[in-house]
């Protein structure tokens, strides 16, 4: 059986949500499958080809003012003609997304990409991690420290660089999103 072919289609605008996108690519190597990291920063420079052909499309974006970034925004509204012809239908979606504040309102972004990929008629993946940090047991360094079932969240402090933000946790909470939907695609390809 061929590796599943995992697109990670992102936008980032201070480099943040690309540390994000690169730990998820981590995570569906270490899992067997072949991550490419496609920026969606630039509508037309995006490879429509290579999202056609993937097997599963893990989408990210920052979260500004509650929702998804404009650049990514923009990506979803020219993603019409895939649409019309279905070029995602059927395939695994997941999504993946980052903020200065603890919460951000980070929710709304997943659910608007978890829409999106809906609409594309695509089947969605949840982080499929029990929340961490949420008993005086936990701790900040667990993974899913934020608490969220719908997709990776990762916090930035504003005035942090990407070298050192998002945290450990967020990095290796993403990974484990990009193993997940690596996992789930060897068994949908099967």
């Amino acid at each position: 059986m061929s590796k599943p072919s995992i697109v990670i289609a992102y936008h980032s605008g201070y480099g943040h949500t690309e540390v994000q996108a690169k730990a998820v690519a981590e995570g569906v190597s270490e899992a067997g499958g072949t991550a490419e990291l496609l920026s969606v920063a630039n509508v037309e420079a995006i490879d429509w080809e290579l999202l056609a052909k993937a097997d599963a499309i893990i989408f990210g974006s920052p979260t500004y003012m509650g929702s998804v970034s404009g650049p990514f925004k923009t990506f979803m509204d020219a993603s019409s003609k895939a649409w019309s012809t279905q070029d995602w239908k059927d395939k695994l979606a997941a999504g993946f997304t980052n903020s200065a504040s603890q919460s951000g309102d980070k929710l709304n972004s997943l659910i608007q990409m978890s829409i999106f990929a809906a609409q594309h008629g695509m089947n969605w993946v949840s982080l499929g991690l029990l929340p961490g940090n949420n008993s005086s047991e936990g701790s900040p360094e667990d993974l899913n420290r934020i608490g969220s079932y719908l997709g990776a969240m990762a916090q930035s402090n504003a005035d942090a660089s990407a070298e050192i933000a998002p945290p450990e946790a967020d990095r290796k909470t993403a990974s484990a999103l990009g193993k997940r939907v690596t996992e789930a695609a060897i068994r949908w390809k099967n």
